[in-house]
This record gives structure tokens, C-alpha cells and sequence, in this order.
């Protein structure tokens, strides 16, 4: 059985919860992020951030009501990542 390389990037359980969260939604604001993955607002913007200079997310700071918003989008990259990410995955399950 041949292993494939899982992406680093995406091997972190909060990052993948990241993704798989935009995945499904396409984009989301900061805070839904926070409320989902139960992550503090310090430790997401840092894998986020990750996120972004891998190119799998795009963010977009802007003002909603005077009040600051932030708002996450799934990249193409980021969307043919996750993809082989779990192709990999898939890879080790018996067939």
C-alpha cells in the first residue's frame, strides 16, 4: 500500500475544520468561524492567516454598520487542496 503525503497545511484538526466549514458554505464571516470551530479569536486569525499565504482562502475586511466584519472565502486552490486532501484520505481506507 502506497501512503500519499497528507498537505501539512491542512493536517491541522482546526485548518481542516476551517475548510471543510468554507467548503460547504463558500464563504463565511469571522465570527460564524469562531462559533463553529470553537476556537479563540486569536488562535483562528493565526490559522487563517495560514490559510491565506497558502492561497486556499481569500479575506475580504470590511465595515458592516460601523462595525467591523470579516468575511472567509474558499479559494479555488483552496477548494482542489481539501479535494486531494481527501482523496489521500480516501487512499488508506481498505477497498
Amino acid at each position: 500500500m502506497d501512503f500519499k503525503e497528507l498537505d501539512p497545511i491542512l493536517h491541522s484538526q482546526l485548518r481542516l475544520a476551517i475548510m471543510s466549514l468554507l467548503i460547504s458554505v463558500k464563504e463565511a464571516e469571522f465570527t460564524f468561524l469562531k462559533e463553529k470551530t470553537s476556537a479563540t479569536a486569536g488562535n483562528l486569525s493565526v490559522q487563517l492567516n495560514k490559510l491565506k499565504e497558502a492561497g486556499y482562502v481569500e479575506i475580504v475586511k470590511q465595515f458592516k454598520n460601523n462595525y467591523p466584519q470579516t468575511i472567509c472565502k474558499v479559494t479555488p486552490v483552496g477548494v482542489d487542496a481539501f479535494s486531494a486532501y481527501v482523496k489521500a484520505l480516501q487512499s488508506y481506507l481498505p477497498k
